[in-house]
Protein backbone atom coordinates (compact mmCIF):
# COMPACT_ATOMS: atom_id res chain seq x y z
CA UNK A 1 0.00 0.00 0.00
CA UNK A 2 1.51 3.50 -1.11
CA UNK A 3 -0.28 6.70 0.04
CA UNK A 4 0.61 9.49 -2.35
CA UNK A 5 -1.51 12.15 -3.48
CA UNK A 6 -1.63 13.49 -7.13
CA UNK A 7 -2.16 16.73 -7.75
CA UNK A 8 -4.42 16.54 -11.20
CA UNK A 9 -3.74 20.33 -12.92
CA UNK A 10 -7.05 20.45 -15.20
CA UNK A 11 -8.67 20.17 -11.53
CA UNK A 12 -7.16 22.39 -9.94
CA UNK A 13 -7.17 19.85 -6.93
CA UNK A 14 -5.21 17.34 -4.85
CA UNK A 15 -6.51 14.27 -4.46
CA UNK A 16 -5.17 11.50 -1.65
CA UNK A 17 -5.01 7.90 -3.01
CA UNK A 18 -4.34 4.70 -2.04
CA UNK A 19 -2.85 1.73 -4.16
CA UNK A 20 -3.94 -1.76 -3.51
CA UNK A 21 -3.50 -4.90 -4.85
CA UNK A 22 -5.67 -8.34 -5.23
CA UNK A 23 -4.71 -11.91 -6.66
CA UNK A 24 -3.18 -9.29 -9.32
CA UNK A 25 -5.70 -7.07 -10.21
CA UNK A 26 -4.59 -3.51 -8.90
CA UNK A 27 -7.08 -0.56 -8.08
CA UNK A 28 -6.68 3.00 -7.28
CA UNK A 29 -8.30 3.84 -4.03
CA UNK A 30 -9.95 7.15 -2.54
CA UNK A 31 -12.08 7.85 0.25
CA UNK A 32 -14.59 10.33 -0.94
CA UNK A 33 -16.94 10.34 1.88
CA UNK A 34 -16.95 14.28 1.64
CA UNK A 35 -17.92 13.45 -1.68
CA UNK A 36 -15.10 15.41 -3.01
CA UNK A 37 -14.46 13.51 -6.34
CA UNK A 38 -15.69 14.16 -9.59
CA UNK A 39 -17.39 10.83 -10.66
CA UNK A 40 -18.21 11.97 -14.22
CA UNK A 41 -15.44 12.51 -15.16
CA UNK A 42 -14.42 9.70 -17.28
CA UNK A 43 -11.33 11.67 -18.46
CA UNK A 44 -10.14 12.30 -14.80
CA UNK A 45 -10.70 8.35 -14.20
CA UNK A 46 -8.99 7.65 -16.85
CA UNK A 47 -6.04 9.11 -16.60
CA UNK A 48 -5.39 8.03 -13.06
CA UNK A 49 -5.78 4.66 -14.10
CA UNK A 50 -3.04 5.15 -17.06
CA UNK A 51 0.04 3.08 -16.25
CA UNK A 52 2.24 5.49 -18.03
CA UNK A 53 0.69 9.24 -17.06
CA UNK A 54 -1.40 8.73 -14.04
CA UNK A 55 -1.21 6.05 -11.14
CA UNK A 56 -1.80 3.17 -12.94
CA UNK A 57 -4.76 0.59 -12.18
CA UNK A 58 -6.97 -2.01 -13.48
CA UNK A 59 -9.57 0.05 -12.03
CA UNK A 60 -10.52 3.41 -9.37
CA UNK A 61 -12.78 2.41 -6.48
CA UNK A 62 -14.91 5.11 -3.92
CA UNK A 63 -15.69 4.56 -0.86
CA UNK A 64 -18.46 6.45 0.12
CA UNK A 65 -20.71 7.07 2.96
CA UNK A 66 -24.00 4.42 2.83
CA UNK A 67 -27.03 5.81 5.55
CA UNK A 68 -27.60 1.75 6.13
CA UNK A 69 -24.32 -0.02 5.84
CA UNK A 70 -20.75 0.96 6.76
CA UNK A 71 -19.98 2.22 3.27
CA UNK A 72 -20.43 2.24 -0.24
CA UNK A 73 -18.06 0.74 -3.10
CA UNK A 74 -18.41 2.90 -6.37
CA UNK A 75 -16.11 0.79 -9.51
CA UNK A 76 -14.92 2.34 -12.78
CA UNK A 77 -12.74 0.38 -14.75
CA UNK A 78 -9.82 1.65 -16.35
CA UNK A 79 -11.74 3.33 -19.37
CA UNK A 80 -13.38 5.70 -16.98
CA UNK A 81 -16.79 3.92 -16.90
CA UNK A 82 -18.85 2.86 -13.64
CA UNK A 83 -18.96 -0.70 -14.02
CA UNK A 84 -20.33 -3.88 -12.03
CA UNK A 85 -19.05 -5.19 -8.76
CA UNK A 86 -15.55 -6.67 -8.46
CA UNK A 87 -14.48 -9.25 -6.01
CA UNK A 88 -10.93 -8.36 -6.06
CA UNK A 89 -11.48 -4.91 -5.69
CA UNK A 90 -14.21 -5.31 -3.21
CA UNK A 91 -11.59 -7.34 -1.01
CA UNK A 92 -9.41 -4.46 -1.46
CA UNK A 93 -12.14 -2.14 -0.25
CA UNK A 94 -12.61 -3.34 3.10
CA UNK A 95 -9.31 -4.23 4.25
CA UNK A 96 -9.07 -0.13 3.16
CA UNK A 97 -12.18 0.74 5.21
CA UNK A 98 -10.47 -1.44 7.96
CA UNK A 99 -7.51 0.73 7.28
CA UNK A 100 -9.07 3.87 7.61
CA UNK A 101 -11.10 2.71 11.09
CA UNK A 102 -14.66 2.38 9.54
CA UNK A 103 -15.16 -1.01 10.24
CA UNK A 104 -13.37 -3.78 12.80
CA UNK A 105 -13.45 -7.25 11.27
CA UNK A 106 -16.70 -7.57 9.47
CA UNK A 107 -18.72 -5.19 7.47
CA UNK A 108 -21.65 -5.00 5.18
CA UNK A 109 -21.34 -2.53 2.31
CA UNK A 110 -23.28 -1.92 -0.66
CA UNK A 111 -22.33 -2.41 -4.33
CA UNK A 112 -23.95 -1.66 -7.53
CA UNK A 113 -25.37 -5.43 -7.38
CA UNK A 114 -26.31 -4.52 -3.73
CA UNK A 115 -25.63 -5.74 -0.06
CA UNK A 116 -22.22 -7.69 0.41
CA UNK A 117 -20.42 -8.73 3.69
CA UNK A 118 -17.12 -9.64 4.30
CA UNK A 119 -14.36 -10.37 7.03
CA UNK A 120 -11.10 -10.03 7.64
CA UNK A 121 -9.26 -12.77 9.52
CA UNK A 122 -6.17 -12.23 12.23
CA UNK A 123 -3.60 -12.46 9.24
CA UNK A 124 -5.76 -9.71 7.00
CA UNK A 125 -7.20 -12.09 4.50
CA UNK A 126 -10.58 -10.29 3.23
CA UNK A 127 -13.57 -13.07 2.56
CA UNK A 128 -16.24 -11.48 0.77
CA UNK A 129 -19.44 -12.77 0.21
CA UNK A 130 -20.38 -11.96 -3.74
CA UNK A 131 -24.07 -12.36 -4.50
CA UNK A 132 -25.73 -15.47 -5.37
CA UNK A 133 -25.41 -17.15 -8.71
CA UNK A 134 -29.16 -17.38 -9.97
CA UNK A 135 -28.50 -18.88 -12.90
CA UNK A 136 -25.54 -20.93 -15.15
CA UNK A 137 -26.43 -20.79 -18.79
CA UNK A 138 -25.11 -23.64 -20.41
CA UNK A 139 -23.63 -22.65 -23.92
CA UNK A 140 -22.11 -25.05 -26.48
CA UNK A 141 -18.77 -23.99 -25.89
CA UNK A 142 -19.18 -22.16 -22.69
CA UNK A 143 -20.92 -21.51 -19.41
CA UNK A 144 -21.90 -17.76 -18.43
CA UNK A 145 -22.73 -16.84 -14.98
CA UNK A 146 -22.79 -13.27 -12.81
CA UNK A 147 -21.96 -13.02 -9.31
CA UNK A 148 -22.41 -9.28 -9.69
CA UNK A 149 -19.66 -9.41 -11.92
CA UNK A 150 -20.28 -11.40 -15.40
CA UNK A 151 -18.20 -14.85 -16.34
CA UNK A 152 -17.52 -16.26 -18.75
CA UNK A 153 -16.27 -20.32 -18.03
CA UNK A 154 -14.50 -22.08 -20.50
CA UNK A 155 -12.69 -25.52 -20.70
CA UNK A 156 -10.04 -26.33 -22.76
CA UNK A 157 -8.14 -28.81 -23.29
CA UNK A 158 -4.50 -27.07 -23.69
CA UNK A 159 -4.37 -24.25 -21.93
CA UNK A 160 -0.68 -23.40 -22.79
CA UNK A 161 -1.40 -23.54 -26.27
CA UNK A 162 -4.42 -21.07 -25.83
CA UNK A 163 -3.54 -17.46 -26.27
CA UNK A 164 -5.77 -15.87 -23.10
CA UNK A 165 -4.49 -12.55 -24.32
CA UNK A 166 -6.65 -12.39 -27.08
CA UNK A 167 -9.32 -14.83 -26.85
CA UNK A 168 -10.30 -12.89 -23.86
CA UNK A 169 -10.14 -9.96 -25.59
CA UNK A 170 -12.52 -11.37 -27.90
CA UNK A 171 -15.42 -12.33 -25.66
CA UNK A 172 -14.95 -8.86 -23.64
CA UNK A 173 -15.62 -6.71 -26.21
Amino acid sequence: MEILSLWLIHLKMEIEFFKYQGTGNDFVLIDNRKELFPKTDTHCIKYLCDRRFGVGGDGLILLENDDEFDFKMVYFNSDGAESTMCGNGGRCLVAFAKYLGIIEDETKFTAVDGLHSATIDETGKVRLKMKDVDEVIKRESHLFLDTGSPHHVQVVKNIDALNVQKEGSKIRY
